[in-house]
């Protein structure tokens, strides 16, 4: 096999593992938290089948595109150079340090015009602003019915009969489908725009078994941003954050087809919930609250200048070679 071809499917592999390190935990963080009981291939098996319906309904519907049309303006180089597989080792390196790092911008950035660039930045910042009003405004209604430590105690007791477990694996499939939709195009920008059913087969492989590690693992190091978040391990309390994250996605989903930072949503999600909670449940913690938002918001905007200078370097790489 020729070096042109082998190059896109090693980028395929190395994103795939890096996105599942880093975006895919900001999803499914949340249920492995609250789950941790369980056994990892339980979990695995759920979110697996989830993902090979999504991506097999896309791949049907749009005629072999399994990003939903959201590579549509972000065209295949005929010929892909080695340092195009630079990005996700990046990506790689940026998560062992637990940053949660915009896979969106720092994969796509090197494929796309300063134009489409600028387009999901601008739909990305929007995404974090409209999840951290969403979220507050959500949280302001039911932090004290909800979210006070009497409440999480009683419904640690009888979350069985409420049906609490239920509704946080249905809220998070809902999750997982929506940002499935949106970060297919993460993955599969190093493939063709339309896959034959044997690259469709083997790219779902690849992705299942990447992902059996993560399950196996319980997140690695990004779980921990999770982790520092109010009640998370709480069943109850993650049901309300997946079904969050689902509606803003929802709602992003069908605004356009321009790609845009699920992680960006992520944290805007999680500041505005952390905000809310903090003012209607303890206002001494505000100030704690605040530097958790300013502390993950410099994280993002770390991985955000990364992936421009990233985009701006294999650009000048592509007219030295031209």
């Amino acid at each position: 096999m020729h070096l042109q071809q082998v190059i896109p499917l090693i980028a395929f592999i190395l994103a795939t593992y890096s996105v599942i390190g880093n975006d895919v935990i900001q999803t499914l963080g949340t249920f492995l938290t609250s789950n941790h009981k369980k056994k990892w291939w339980v979990l695995w098996f759920y979110a697996g089948s989830i993902l090979t319906i999504v991506l097999v309904y896309g791949w049907i519907t749009h005629q072999g595109d399994v990003s939903y049309g959201r590579l549509n303006m972000i065209p295949l180089p005929e010929n892909m150079p080695y340092w195009y597989i630079i990005p996700p080792i990046v990506l790689i390196i940026l998560t062992r340090f637990g940053l949660p790092v915009s896979t969106t911008f720092m994969i796509l950035s090197v494929f796309s015009s300063q134009a489409v660039i600028e387009k999901m930045i601008l739909k990305s910042v929007l995404g974090y602003a409209l999840a951290f009003v969403f979220a507050f405004a959500i949280y302001l209604l039911i932090a004290k019915r909800f979210e006070s430590k009497e409440s999480i105690s009683r419904s640690e007791k009888d979350k069985a009969k409420k049906g609490w477990l239920v509704a946080q694996w249905l809220s998070t499939g809902l999750l997982w489908s929506q940002w499935l939709v949106q970060d297919f195009a993460n993955l599969y920008v190093y493939l063709p725009r339309q896959l034959t059913l044997i690259e469709l087969v083997t790219s779902l492989i690849i992705i299942l078994v990447l992902m059996a590690h993560l399950f196996r693992s319980r997140g690695g190091k990004i779980q921990e941003i999770v982790h520092s978040k109010s009640n998370t391990q709480h069943i109850r309390s993650a049901t309300f954050i997946d079904l969050t994250y689902a509606i803003v996605l929802f709602l992003f989903t069908e605004l356009s087809s321009v790609p845009m930072s699920t992680t960006w949503v992520f944290i805007g999600i999680l500041a505005g919930r952390e905000i809310a909670i903090s003012y209607r449940l303890n206002k001494n913690e505000i100030g704690n609250s605040r530097k958790q938002i300013f502390r993950d918001l410099y994280k993002v905007n770390i991985g955000l200048i990364v992936s421009i200078l990233l985009a701006y370097a294999v650009g000048m790489l592509n007219v030295m070679e031209v």
